[in-house]
Formats: C-alpha cells, structure tokens, sequence
C-alpha cells in the first residue's frame, strides 16, 4: 500500500440510509487515490441498514450506479465494528491487522446510540480519526453522493500545494436533474451577514467554460463533500449547537477569522442526490431552518439585535416566494 501520499479519514454519517451508503461507499473504493480509511458512522438507524451494509461487504450486494461498474474484486471487505463508547476509549485500529489491509478492502464502522444529528454525529468518526488513525485531512462527506475517481487526489494536491489552505471543496453536481447529471450544485459560497440566511451559494454556471484556473476562491464550502486539514481543525470541532444545518459555513467563517483559505478545487467532481431543482421546497423543517439560520447569524453578527427587524422581513419574503412558485408549479402541473 502505498502510504508516501498524506493519510485522508472519510467520514460518513448514515441514518436510515444504507442505499444511498452503499452506492457512496462503492464509489469510494474505485477512486485511484491509496491511502485514505472510511469511517462510517451510523446515527442510531431504525431500519436495516448495518446488516445491509455488512452484506455489501460481504459480496452479497452488487451496487448498481450510472457512474460506475461494480467491483467484486475488493470484496468481502473487512469490518472493524466499534460502539461509540468503544471509540471514546481511543481502540487502536492502527494495529498491524488494519494497517496491512489495503485501503479498499477495509471498513470502520461506528455505531452510535442515538441521532446525534449531522454535527456530533460526525464529531464522533473525526475525534476517533484523530485519536487513532493519525490522518493528515478529514474529509466529510454526504452518504448520498457519488465520486468520480480521481477527486480526492485533486482536493489532497489543492491542499499539498497552499500552507494557509485549511478547507478544500469539489465542483458538485446534481445526481439526477431531470434526467440529467451535469447539472451544477454547490461549489461553495460567499457570507454576507447583511442578508438572511447570512450565506450564499456562488452561481458560475455560466462561467465555467470560461474559468482557466480550476482553484476557486471561496468563503465557506458545503459539508456535503468538505476537505479539511486535521492541523488546522478548532478544538470544538464542528458545533453541535446547530442540529439542523450551517455547521459548514460556521466550521469554514471560524478558519477564515484565523487568516486560512478555503478553496473549491473544479477538477474534483462529486455527484449529489440534492433536490431536483434549487427552488424546490420541503415545508417540513422550515422552522428548523429559520431557527437555526437566525442562530447562526447571531453567533457571527455583533448587531444582530439591530438588523433582527431586516432580517424577519427578509424571511417572510423568501419563504413566500418560494410558496408562491410551488403553488404555479402545482396549478400548472395539475392543468397539464
């Protein structure tokens, strides 16, 4: 195994699941980069999804994907099953058992007792990858994307090439948008705490046939697939207090504040299955949203108070923008 190249953990959360996972994670043993570990934290799922999980490592499940061609050749792959106080009490998976194993064929998968939700559930997989796999980079990413092969050596040699870059992100595509896949996501964002919700996804659609440099300068980069030097990581890690998004872009503001860069890689590409369309609305976990959106904004705002007024108005009409174009795309749906 090839281990001159810095050591990457992959952090995956799972909850109720394991076929999105089990898609990413074949994906993920295709790449050509060969020294990285997968922990695969599983959030207390209700389903079957770690006996599913230990199925496809044992062969028993090809994973189909229109990105790839299933692999037998790496499998059965090896599991190291930990509970989270298992992992709490620093076991040593660095032992010459795992290490031996080649990065494809090997599995670490943590079981938690109960939803610690997206922040703390990943805390988890990246305090236990500090603490015993020694890795240079941890990489966070969603259990429903898709990576193309060579992604992970872009983002590491993006990082290897810039001291003051702490976070790397990929250009990410939607998974299926209408039937197609080239469609473009996220590659990251700019903050303006002047406006709800105090982050904004860059738009360069347009732009991109035209873009020389594939390095693209960003203030925050999403956590669906985000690369992070372990030595540059704040002690508190990603913050629990936010249960219901913007860890992300409040993890990425934090490095900033200390003089780091975050750089989205466009030669790194990354399929998500995201919602058909940016102006899809899900109502349920609206409030959520907006709680933790106007948390968020609170925690980096020093005139929150002041601005709060703007802000409710802000909310009031994106949400009733976005209620009005679903309600012309249910009438016209419904006259068609």
């Amino acid at each position: 195994m090839n281990t001159n190249k810095p050591k990457v953990s992959v952090i995956i959360l799972n909850w109720n699941g394991w076929k999105d996972t089990i898609e990413c994670l074949e994906s993920l043993y295709q790449i050509d980069y060969p020294n990285y570990d997968i922990v695969l934290v599983d959030n207390d799922s209700k389903d079957d999804s770690i006996q599913r999980i230990r199925n496809y490592c044992e062969g028993q499940i090809k994973q189909k994907s229109p990105f790839y061609n299933y692999n037998p050749k790496n499998k059965p792959i090896q599991i190291f099953e930990y509970t989270k106080e298992e992992t709490e009490k620093n076991l040593q998976t660095t032992k010459s058992e795992y290490l031996e194993i080649p990065s494809d064929k090997k599995l670490i998968l943590i079981k938690n007792d109960k939803n610690y939700g997206f922040a703390e559930g990943n805390n988890i997989g990246i305090r236990y990858s500090l603490n015993t796999l020694n890795s240079n980079y941890i990489l966070l990413l969603n259990n429903d994307t898709v990576v193309e092969k060579h992604f992970l050596t872009e983002m590491v040699e993006t990082g290897e090439n810039d001291a003051k870059i702490a976070v790397i992100g990929s250009k990410t595509f939607y998974y299926n948008f209408n039937g197609r896949n080239d469609v473009l996501w996220s590659v990251g964002g700019t903050v303006d705490l002047s406006h709800y919700p105090g982050y904004h996804d860059i738009d360069i659609t347009d732009k991109l046939p035209t873009i020389k440099n594939s390095k693209l300068d960003v203030d925050w980069i999403s956590g669906a697939v985000l690369l992070i030097k372990t030595d540059k990581l704040p002690s508190k890690l990603l913050n629990s207090e936010f249960f219901f998004g913007c860890e992300d872009v409040d993890l990425c503001i934090e490095m900033k504040t200390k003089g780091f860069k975050m750089v989205t890689n466009l030669n790194a590409i990354v399929w998500h299955k995201a919602g058909a369309s940016k102006s899809k609305v899900k109502f349920r976990g609206i409030s959520k949203e907006i709680k933790t959106n106007l948390k968020f904004m609170k925690a980096h705002e020093k005139n929150y108070k002041l601005h709060l007024p703007i802000y409710m108005l802000q909310v009031i009409y994106r949400y009733s923008s976005m209620l009005i174009k679903k309600l012309a795309r249910d009438t016209k749906n419904a006259l068609v």
